[in-house]
């Protein structure tokens, strides 16, 4: 165990108070007091809760007293006392206080008052300081850690795919591209094309969209494996629910058929909000009681409801049957948007649903075509106020299945000529799928924009920090 030279907040507040001698370090949110008495909330981002320092201004420097502001940095120690007044259980009586950092009021941006998500936006380098923040990069830290433990415990191998890659996974070509050429002066062949032979790699290379290629190679040595990691899309889009970086959660796992798919799929997200709801109780709290009043029995619905399982042909005929106006007029063949997902999950059937059995023109190349031609084992699971928070699929084994839909769709064979060796050297059924974490994050806080939980957002126009 770690020996430190102070004790943390959450530890504090949860320990019996014998006027026992400790030491706190941490920021102060606010100070209010008199000339006899100040009060002031610390925390040190290891709780949503501040500890309450009580200090008499009368036993300490005059200056230093000034400089305590919100925004400041303190090292206190005193004696740990019960609480005299509401909203914490236990108090410290200061009696030695040394300030680390100031923070002029008259320039700090973090004051006590109402700040827009907007404006967090802009000073993204100092908004994980708010309760808001803070308590998202809890829950960020808390899903992460759980997302690792449950594949683990399951007998998954981690695999760490690559950042740089020649392959674009979706088919979507809107991709970053890397280069080390120069710019301002770039090479070319004699057809006046960019000559690429002599960039770092010597071959186009984009940042990856998706491990999930790379994944199956895993897979089909290994047994089941998951990949957790950064992605890109260079898609120009200013949405709620759109970055350009984020982050993925893909298994892949041989032997896997669209059955095994969705069993593992609802078992994993279940886990994932049990234990939010077991391991972040404080900060889901706050989440409920300050963005969504609905959010504490959302996350109890999706962890104790077994998931609804339909075709999308099913989906497609309870929504043309629903009486709804559509924004986007829906039809057999047409891809769902969210107002079709979220009405099939909050409205028809008030629980998560998985669909299965999608068009074959709306999906990618890699997935398992249906024997009735027209539709591919994807599958994707809908949740209430997100839509869809997986995507994944049985994945085509079949080697002249796989080239015949590769030619249709204009992928280069040539280029994945490593992809379809799995399939001629012993070649396996397996499946796999795809969890956006930011939109796990969404749903998990009950916060309405993807910018807001991740801690330096990616997006068109837009790489400070």
């Amino acid at each position: 165990m770690l020996n430190l030279t102070h004790t943390k907040v959450k530890t504090l507040l949860a320990t019996a108070p014998k006027s026992q001698k400790v030491t706190v370090k941490g920021w102060v949110r606010t100070r209010r007091g008199n000339k006899n008495v100040a009060f002031i909330a610390l925390n040190d981002g290891s709780v949503i809760h501040n500890i309450q320092i009580v200090a008499d201004p009368n036993n300490f420097n005059e200056e230093l007293m000034k400089n305590i502001t919100t925004g400041s940095c303190l090292r206190v120690t005193g004696n740990l006392v019960e609480s005299l007044g509401s909203g914490q259980p236990v108090e410290i009586q200061a009696t030695e206080i040394e300030l680390y950092g100031s923070a002029d009021p008259n320039v700090y941006p973090l004051q006590k008052k109402g700040h827009s998500m907007e404006f967090l936006r802009e000073i993204a380098h100092l908004r994980p300081r708010t309760n808001t923040f803070g308590a998202v990069l809890r829950v960020r830290h808390a899903m992460s850690y759980a997302i690792h433990k449950y594949f683990n415990d399951n007998g998954f191998y981690y695999l760490h795919t690559p950042i740089i890659t020649g392959s674009d996974a979706e088919g979507a070509g809107e991709m970053f591209q890397v280069t080390t050429l120069n710019l301002h002066n770039l090479p070319k062949t004699p057809e006046g094309q960019i000559d690429f032979s002599l960039d770092f790699f010597a071959r186009p290379t984009n940042l990856t969209v998706s491990g999930q290629l790379e994944g199956e190679l895993g897979a089909l040595a290994l047994g089941e494996i998951y990949t957790f990691g950064p992605t890109f899309r260079a898609e120009n889009s200013n949405t709620p629910r759109h970055l350009a970086e984020f982050w993925m959660v893909e298994p892949e796992m041989a032997f896997y058929e669209i059955r095994d798919n969705m069993d593992l799929a609802e078992d994993f997200v279940k886990y994932l909000v049990r234990y939010a709801l077991d391991h972040c109780a404080d900060d889901l709290a706050f989440f409920n009681q300050m963005y969504d009043k609905e959010l504490l029995e959302r996350l109890q619905v999706v962890a104790t409801n077994d998931f609804v399982r339909l075709t999308y042909t099913e989906a497609v005929d309870i929504l043309m049957k629903s009486g709804q106006k559509w924004e986007f007029p829906v039809d057999w063949g047409t891809d769902l948007q969210a107002e079709h997902e979220r009405y099939l999950v909050e409205k028809h059937f008030v629980k998560p649903v998985i669909l299965t059995d999608y068009p074959k023109k709306i999906k990618a190349f890699y997935m398992y075509q249906n024997e009735d031609k027209k539709t591919v084992r994807g599958m994707d699971v809908l949740f209430p106020k997100i839509g869809e928070i997986i995507g994944g699929s049985q994945r085509e084994h079949r080697l002249d299945k796989l080239v015949e839909r590769m030619r249709e769709m204009n992928v280069p064979e040539k280029e994945m000529w490593w992809y379809l060796d799995t399939r001629r050297f012993g070649t396996a059924p397996h499946s796999g799928f795809g969890l956006g974490f930011e939109r796990l994050i969404l749903f998990i806080t009950g916060m309405s924009n993807i910018r807001d939980v991740i801690p330096f957002p990616r997006t068109p126009r837009n790489a400070e920090f």
